[in-house]
């Protein structure tokens, strides 16, 4: 558990990390770990289904929860005076839950995730990208190979047992790390801790080994996905060093420098000289488990052939790979990521999350604080040989939204030049 003391607002941000996601689960069985971030607001030993938010929102408090593939997280922000309530509720559930693990609320909040997957994923534009890019990139498997969501076949095939067994599995305190952020002392949050979580017994499994890193693709893939779209769309994704690699930081700033920031050359090439897309972001999604994920995102602007702008991302990915970061690109990287990180730390919410980030996947609280110095000390040599090793557009898995050919004109069947001219990619299916 870890304290970070902080006057500034009667009030304390209250984190609990734990080291389950969609990484965890095992075939046959996805979806499991997000399923229970809806589970554990529905009722524990002593605390009714709706209580749990309901008590916390009547001393002025709130609570949420996310998933992502290598842990849960579970937080409150309450005023100080609601700190005791916020504790006993977490040891209630995280302790208590399995007596009102029922059947009819597995199957309540079962169909409340197959609709949140309709209403999210299935049903607007691009939201299976993220799915397709790991599947593309994470081999068959691999425990990033799926996204948090998971199969719906696979939670619609789980039944009351597998879900008492996860959580066994999963959720102790030797999977958690509870970090309390705001108008509390050390002491006095450790002793409450200790009041409330203290008797928690621990009957989880041992964390599997972070599996072995992936090399870069050794050759490019595509996929294309034909579909009614706002506008064609390219994502290239990419296999990143594991985040607590050190490479893992070059890597990252080597898009920053891509894409990300307003002196990108993408930014300054395709937006605002060529006008040849209407957006482009890039982004290293820091995982555990062996290796990351970098993700590059253009919009195609309208008349302009997706082929061109993916040529041009090309030229510029070798560019810098072999010539480097400009010392532009490099300062605003480094500008860029101080500003949002202390940003982050500014907010007691951010600060638990990254605390407790520091302690479950670094293994050092203090990580909070020498962050940026790492940052800081990233040579524009270390993202030129990131660039070469990581970003090459042989080693791309190509994701391109394109919308349906127009329908010929009246007046005859298309020729087979109407054909390729309509088709993308100068014909390509």
């Amino acid at each position: 558990m870890v304290v970070s003391e902080d006057h500034a607002v009667p009030s304390v941000s209250v984190n609990l990390w734990v080291e389950v996601g969609s990484g965890h689960e095992r075939p046959g069985r996805t979806g499991l770990a997000h399923l229970f971030e809806h589970l554990m607001f529905q009722g524990s030993e002593l605390v009714a289904e709706g209580e749990h938010m309901a008590a916390l929102m009547a001393q002025g408090g709130r609570s949420n929860a996310t998933t992502s593939f290598d842990r849960t997280t579970y937080v409150e922000s309450v005023p100080t005076g609601a700190l005791e309530l916020a504790l006993w509720l977490e040891a209630d559930r995280h302790g208590h839950l399995l007596p009102a693990l029922t059947q009819a609320n597995l199957d309540n909040q079962r169909d409340v995730v197959v609709e949140e997957k309709r209403q999210r994923y299935d049903t607007v534009p691009y939201g299976q990208a993220l799915a397709h890019a790991c599947r593309l990139v994470f081999p068959e498997g691999h425990p990033y190979h799926h996204t948090t969501i998971g199969g719906m076949d696979d939670l619609l095939a789980a039944d009351l047992d597998d879900v008492h067994a996860f959580f066994a599995a999963h959720y102790g305190p030797r999977t958690s790390v509870l970090t309390l952020v705001g108008d509390v002392t050390p002491e006095r949050g450790v002793e409450l801790a200790e009041r409330y979580l203290g008797h928690l017994v621990d009957g989880t499994v041992p964390r599997p080994a972070p599996h072995e890193p992936l090399e870069p693709l050794p050759a490019p893939l595509t996929l294309d996905l034909v579909e009614e779209v706002p506008s064609q769309r390219l994502y290239l994704a990419f296999r990143l060093p594991a985040v607590i690699d050190p490479a893992f930081l070059p890597a990252a700033m080597a898009l920053d420098a891509l894409a990300s920031l307003e002196v990108s050359r993408l930014q300054l090439r395709l937006l605002r000289r060529e006008e040849s897309v209407s957006g482009c972001h890039a982004t290293a999604l820091g995982l555990a488990g062996g290796t990351s994920l970098g993700l590059v995102v253009l919009d195609v602007s309208e008349g302009v052939d997706p082929s061109d702008v993916e040529r041009a991302v090309h030229q510029e990915l070798e560019a810098l790979a072999a010539d480097g970061p400009s010392e532009a690109e490099l300062e605003a990287s480094r500008a860029e990521t101080e500003r949002s990180w202390l940003e982050a730390l500014a907010s007691f919410d951010e600060r638990a999350e990254l605390v407790s980030r520091a302690v479950a996947v670094h293994g050092d609280p203090d990580q909070v604080n020498t962050y940026l110095d790492q940052v800081m000390a990233v040579t524009a040599e270390e993202v030129r040989a990131a660039a070469a090793r990581w970003l090459r557009p042989s080693s791309a898995a190509t994701l391109r939204y394109l919308r349906p050919a127009e329908p010929a004109a009246a007046g005859g069947p298309p020729t087979q030049d109407d054909r390729a001219a309509a088709a993308p990619d100068g014909g390509m299916p």
